[in-house]
């Protein structure tokens, strides 16, 4: 019987390329059909490996879903951008592969995250995710935010709503 490994940790250099292959895949699976193509694709494309190898050194933290030995998904996390806001903590980004999803794994990365940023003080959080993005505001609802902000993205020739979830 062999035992499958599943942590959440800090990103290293040297998981650039695993993280910017979940980038890519994952962005693409969330965001076709919502972010206009091009706009998407070069969103992407901005984010390599050399872009990663430098966001593993700060200044936001950023953790890595490691099952087996494979990056299935990361996490962005740090201070809250929106200064009108009261919470402290923002979660930036949460992505998992697409083969992970619906599994308990993205729970499992996000808890982590909270917990992080509880630890260094950070009273209350937030999350912002793409209004029509119905697997994100689901994800974000059901694991107990309340949708208290919204905002405006633009892409290109888009602009689409944006909704934020706080926790206390």
């Amino acid at each position: 019987m062999k035992t499958l490994s599943i942590d959440v940790r800090r990103a290293e250099p040297q998981d650039a390329r695993a993280i910017s292959e979940t980038h890519r895949i994952s962005w693409l699976q969330a965001y076709a059909g919502l972010i206009p193509h091009k706009p998407l694709i070069q969103m992407v494309d901005r984010r390599g490996e050399t872009w990663w190898r430098k966001a593993t050194r700060g200044p936001a933290t950023l953790l890595v879903l490691d099952v087996a030995g494979t990056v299935a998904g990361y996490a962005t996390l740090g201070l809250n951008r929106a200064r009108a806001l009261p919470q402290e903590g923002e979660i930036y980004e949460i992505y998992l592969r697409p083969e992970y999803q619906g599994i308990g794994l993205g729970r499992q990365l996000f808890g982590e995250a909270k917990l992080l940023l509880k630890s260094l003080g950070c009273k209350g959080l937030i999350v912002w995710c793409l209004e029509d993005s119905e697997h994100a505001y689901r994800f974000f609802r059901s694991s107990g935010g309340r949708d208290i902000a919204e905002g405006m993205e633009n892409f290109g020739e888009k602009d689409l709503k944006k909704v934020g979830f706080v926790w206390p």
